[in-house]
């Protein structure tokens, strides 16, 4: 008896995730929102490689300025 309620519960959990995804796909609100989210975040991952690169040129600004300063002994 369990077999079938769980194969019951597979059937039914295909149907809906068929009918969410489906309405989802044809949701022109949807599209919009998945294009917008996806610019977002590639803004945001541009952003942050740029940040990077900046803190790796203070870093280095900062050692040169460390080891100058220590030859300077």
């Amino acid at each position: 008896m369990a077999g079938g309620a769980n194969f019951m519960q597979r059937v039914l959990s295909y149907v809906v995730n068929e009918v969410v995804v489906n309405g989802l796909a044809n949701s022109p609100a949807f599209q919009r929102f998945a294009v917008r989210t996806s610019k977002r975040i590639e803004d945001i991952s541009s952003k942050a490689i740029q940040k990077r690169q900046e803190i790796i040129e203070q870093v280095k600004d900062i050692s040169e300025d460390i080891s100058e300063s220590l030859k300077k002994r």
